[in-house]
């Protein structure tokens, strides 16, 4: 199983990911890792949504057409090889979408908009939602404070439903007002978007699941979907960072219990969360963490229990998009590979 090398993973894929997002689209960046051989195809099919030892014997769990990636965990072989020969490996693999974490390929050469846009449709891809950086000290930074209206014309052209942040609302600090004020910066953004056609988004990690320092009684996630409007600003939760905060943050600052069930936010605003990040790990106490982040399927979070609940939900308007994750994997396109042959393989049990 793979796990995380880093004294503090949560910080090292936040420095890491606002690296790689602080490169403008069209620039070229540096080559983050090695690159190494492309992996077997996966043998599950993509269509029917089977696999050998499929589990269980009902219906997929995974809606057909909806499992995408987030390429943030194929960084090291889309900076050497270039999105094209990435592109071909998710379409062996089953995938449906993709996510971007960045529109450069490095060492790769140089690649316009519209070539990206047209290499993802020629293999099957759709390029679901983008991660930008929330803002930065540097003015002219590819941010949505510093470069909005860059980020939704970028956005635009490559024909992007959601575009969002994987950036926590901190800018102001972590009291009850400061996360008002950046709730107000993503309404901004969020009003902005919708003008032309998208959704703005948050991605979680777990420290949004702590509490307000000047209101321990407050958790500060509870804040953010109280404050932006459910019009304007939707959440992709990372389930992963969402466990983990569950495991960190089930009490207040004073010790007195304060649980909280990831899936519940989802079940209680099911049209606020159209996209999720699929991404396990094995659970372990002694960790400051409480997981261990592996591949999908290696680890112990329930994304059977977890899809199959967002799936049966009725009366509501949303299509939901999982995307597979891995901060720091391996070997990326082994996790790709295994990661769409598990979740093709999980059905409901009858």
């Amino acid at each position: 199983m793979s796990r995380f090398s880093q004294p503090d993973p949560e910080l090292t894929h936040r420095l890491s990911r606002r690296g790689m997002l602080g490169v403008a689209a069209g620039a070229t960046a540096a080559a983050l890792l090695g690159a190494a051989a492309p992996a077997t195809a996966a043998p599950a099919t993509a269509s029917t949504g089977t696999a050998p030892g499929a589990k269980g014997r009902g219906r997929p769990v995974l809606p057909p057409g909806r499992l995408g990636i987030q390429l943030y965990s194929l960084r090291d072989k889309v900076s050497t090889l270039g999105f094209g020969p990435v592109f071909a490996e998710l379409e062996r693999y089953g995938y449906d979408e993709v996510e971007f974490a960045g529109y450069t390929q490095g060492s790769a050469g140089p690649i316009t908009l519209a070539q990206l846009k047209r290499l993802a449709r020629n293999h099957g891809l759709n390029p679901i939602g983008s991660h930008v950086g929330y803002y930065s000290s540097d003015p002219g930074a590819y941010t949505f404070a510093q470069n909005l209206t860059k980020v939704l014309d970028d956005a635009q052209a490559l024909g992007l439903r959601h575009i969002g942040t994987a950036a926590g609302p901190f800018r102001y600090g972590s009291t009850v007002d400061a996360w008002k004020r950046a709730a107000e910066d993503f309404n901004t953004y969020g009003a902005a978007a919708k003008a032309r056609g998208m959704k703005f988004y948050q991605h979680n990690h777990s420290e949004e699941f702590s509490f307000a320092t000047d209101n321990p009684k407050v958790r500060l996630y509870d804040i953010l979907l109280k404050e932006t409007d459910p019009d304007l600003v939707y959440l992709e939760m990372d389930i992963y960072w969402a466990y983990v905060g569950q495991f960190r943050f089930s009490k207040r600052p004073d010790g007195t219990p304060a649980p909280f069930e990831p899936l519940n936010y989802v079940l209680r605003q099911p049209d606020r969360y159209p996209l999720f990040h699929v991404k396990d790990g094995e659970s372990d106490p002694s960790n400051p963490y409480g997981y261990r982040m592996t591949d999908v399927g290696d680890g112990d979070i329930d994304y059977q229990r977890f899809i199959s609940a967002v799936t049966r939900l009725r009366g509501h308007r949303m299509a939901h998009h999982w995307q597979a994750e891995h901060d720091n994997p391996a070997e990326s396109f082994t996790f790709a590979r295994r990661s769409s042959a598990h979740l093709h393989s999980l059905r409901e049990k009858c």
